[in-house]
């Protein structure tokens, strides 16, 4: 089983990438991939490069990969309050990669330990050092542990559903900052989520998953205006739309598919009313439609692009 298979894309300077799709349609194992966190054994990466300032992270060792983890490409977990450790102090989980990567100690790492929170908006630093995660509100905690992801200055940022359990006005002061921050320091970003709303906010360019598979990519207007795949286009008509009424949200009909038992064709064909019959018996190619916007359809014809 494969539960991601031929995901290709690029990730510029600066730049926000938004990864979105149902639950179990491969975006964060996408990204643990990159990172070479896979669950093993069961977790397998098969083939493929990784292409991160000019080598192939797939031919690291564990201990270059060690070096690159946190130093230089970083990521929010799903959940990311669970990442502190209720056992240790907020100022001795901050200094942590900073010892770690930076081999720092004494004044000069309680002095990078306040400069990072200070960076995420943390009141008190100096006091809020010597507390515990279980003294902060949620929000002052998913701000620590950006603190702690963004400390060694990383090239790349991946953050997976990192507003999930945050109400709405701190998702947006939350994704306020990353932006701040990405201005600042030209950090690239990754933003992994089901939120069409935090995409709308804060992505550059959208890539849409279904079964393993990137199924559309495009910059994030484009994506919104004209959503060229039908597994797009049904995602965008079940968003609920401000100042209109409706008794009853669309749904696309029909399961994600097992991919255990995939065939040959789109995997989206059982649920497409648009299906047909070759999307039945072979997989789409990933063409051009226009500059940027790509897609796996059979009911769009354009530049077949090499993958």
């Amino acid at each position: 089983m494969k539960a991601v298979d031929g995901v290709s894309y690029e990730l510029g300077e600066g730049e926000t990438l938004g990864l979105v799709g149902e639950s179990g349609c491969g975006k964060s194992i996408s990204c643990f991939s990159i990172i070479r966190l896979v669950p093993a054994p069961a977790g397998v990466i098969v083939g493929g490069e990784i292409l991160f300032g000019g080598s192939d992270l797939l031919l690291k060792s564990e201990e270059e990969m060690d070096r690159i983890r946190g130093a230089e490409i970083s990521m929010i977990l799903q959940d990311p309050m669970t990442s502190l450790n209720p056992l240790f102090t907020i100022g001795d989980q901050v200094a942590e990669p900073l010892q770690i990567h930076q081999k720092l100690k004494g004044e000069g790492l309680r002095e990078k330990v306040r400069e990072m929170l200070n960076l995420v908006r943390i009141p008190s630093p100096e006091v809020r050092m010597k507390e515990y995660p279980h003294q902060m509100s949620g929000g002052m905690r998913q701000r620590i542990v950006g603190g702690m992801v963004l400390a060694c200055r990383p090239k790349i940022l991946i953050a997976d559903e990192p507003t999930t359990s945050l109400d709405v006005t701190i998702q947006a002061q939350f994704l306020r900052l990353l932006k701040e921050i990405q201005h600042t320091s030209n950090l690239s970003m990754i933003i992994v989520t089901h939120d069409f709303g935090i995409v709308a906010k804060a992505c550059d360019r959208v890539a849409v998953m279904y079964a393993g598979k990137i199924v559309e990519m495009a910059g994030t207007v484009e994506l919104f205006d004209n959503p060229e795949h039908p597994y797009t286009a049904a995602l965008m008509k079940s968003l609920p739309k401000a100042g209109m009424r409706q008794n009853r949200l669309y749904a696309i009909e029909g399961q994600p598919p097992d991919l255990r038992t995939l065939d040959s064709g789109c995997s989206f064909a059982p649920r497409c009313p648009r299906a047909m019959e070759i999307c039945r018996k072979e997989y789409p190619p990933r063409v051009e439609i226009n500059d940027g916007h790509t897609l796996s359809c059979w009911l769009r014809k354009g530049e077949v692009l090499n993958d």
